[in-house]
């Protein structure tokens, strides 16, 4: 196994191997952008910064806006969607950087690197963490999951056991990678992010399918389907990635770390605070708990002088998300060389003195959050919705391309597939597992509200206009 650290024999005065990590982190903070060389970058606007507005500026980040976050299709104003907890993710996700960045800098004695750099590259990935969720939420790909393994679509080929677990196992977090270096300007092709951008984001760098399972935490998930496999490989070297399997599965870039921190700091303590505003949980049982984060953090008598509960919780929340950030820098620095070398693989979190008072807001929020009648309702309904276009579109593509008669409905639907998700000359694309994961996209793409209106435009349920 090859570790960051290990590019070079370090004696035991350490002199050796403080430029060795110096070496390394310079590699990690590659801003060669996949399939475009180089980027250019000013002083002014940084390559990571400008990774971030290509992200902003795409129709995948502005479809999260009707994306299921917990409460799908809430009438709620204040609840929030995929796009807006991406956005936060993306601001706790830059000071955790910047942080961290600034810590890193002063050891190695880092050149031609601002904590900024830092910071704009855990900002970027966490603004991209959640572009390849489908409608409705994890309910979403599970039910993308599901019909895939019952229906019958993927025995009528030679897929190899590969790509058959890319259906499978469907994850978002692979069509993410797929959605920002392919399908978004597909001319590029991708949005040509830069590769330290790129690896930050990939929190599970292997494929759906290996002859034995990966231990830790970043092994329990997969990061890209097979067709993507040859971009995450050139990522990789860019960016000098611990291999596990040659040229398969890699370690996590060290930032990916703190992109997970980010996510998980917002997903709990915000839909904590958005399930006391909607009356799922109790303003007291709220405020207990997000005070246990925040910890020390709450001091002067500021949360005495505020009596409203929602200002209260919101106070709260600031605090914790604060507490939480330290915490969890402090143990990544303290970890940095296990990091570095590929022996550490946990969550920063569990390793902090905040993972007691956190695992009670977890269970919390399985026990009372996510299984809330209002999004068990809409999220059982997205098994139907989904699978039913899958099941149509699906069909259509098989028939398209000579498996089966070709029916009148059949021709329609095949019009209705937008020509992106089409092979050469709008026909489907002859290669089986292609044309499936083509489908797959076009599927995935959809925000809840136009799945669940098309769903009901194709049944017949509702007639357009």
């Amino acid at each position: 196994m090859g570790s960051y650290a290990a590019l070079e024999a370090e004696p035991s005065s350490g002199t050796l191997g403080l430029m060795s990590q110096r070496k390394t982190w310079e590699k990690l903070l590659s801003a060669e952008r996949l399939g475009a060389g180089k980027a250019p970058g000013t002083p002014e606007r940084t390559a990571f910064q400008q990774d971030y507005d290509r992200i902003v500026f795409t129709s995948a980040f502005r479809r999260m806006k009707d994306k299921t976050q917990v409460f799908p299709l809430s009438k709620s104003d204040y609840v929030r969607t995929r796009l807006t907890h991406s956005l936060e993710v993306s601001c706790v996700g830059r000071s955790l950087g910047a942080i961290v960045g600034r810590e890193i800098i002063a050891r190695h004695g880092l050149k031609n690197v601002e904590s900024g750099d830092f910071g704009a590259i855990v900002a970027a990935a966490c603004l991209a963490h959640d572009i390849g969720n489908p409608p409705f939420g994890h309910a979403g790909e599970d039910a993308i999951r599901e019909w895939f393994r019952q229906s019958e679509v993927l025995n009528r080929h030679p897929l190899t056991p590969a790509q058959r677990a890319d259906f499978e196992r469907y994850e978002g977090n692979a069509q993410g990678f797929r959605i920002v270096t392919r399908l978004q300007n597909p001319a590029n092709p991708g949005l040509q992010l830069t590769s330290a951008v790129l690896a930050t984001f990939t929190k599970y760098p292997r494929p759906s399918f290996l002859d034995q399972e990966l231990d830790g935490k970043s092994g329990k998930k997969f990061g890209f389907f097979q067709q993507d496999a040859a971009a995450f490989q050139q990522v990789a070297r860019s960016t000098g990635l611990i291999e596990r399997i040659p040229g398969t599965a890699w370690r996590r870039h060290p930032l990916a770390f703190l992109v997970e921190v980010a996510d998980d700091t917002c997903y709990l303590i915000v839909d904590l605070e958005d399930a006391a505003k909607l009356g799922f949980v109790p303003y007291g049982d709220a405020e207990c708990l997000l005070a246990d984060l925040a910890g020390d953090k709450v001091s002067g008598g500021r949360l005495e002088r505020l009596h409203d509960p929602k200002e209260r919780l919101e106070y709260l929340r600031a605090k914790a998300i604060g507490h939480l950030l330290e915490s969890s820098a402090t143990v990544f620095l303290e970890n940095e060389a296990a990091i570095l070398s590929g022996q550490f693989d946990d969550e920063l979190l569990a390793r902090s003195p905040v993972s007691i008072p956190l695992q009670a807001v977890l269970k919390l929020a399985k026990e009372t959050i996510y299984t809330a009648r209002p999004a068990l309702e809409i999220e059982t309904a997205g098994f139907e919705v989904l699978g039913a276009l899958l099941e149509l579109f699906c069909n259509a593509v098989e028939a398209g391309a000579g498996h089966g008669r070709l029916t009148t409905r059949e021709r329609m639907l095949l019009q209705l597939l937008p020509a992106q998700f089409m092979g050469h000359g709008g026909e489907p694309n002859p290669d089986p597992y292609i044309r499936l994961l083509q489908v797959a996209d076009f599927v995935a793409g959809m925000t809840d509200s136009y799945a669940v209106d098309m769903y009901r435009k194709l049944k017949g349920y509702a007639l357009p206009g």
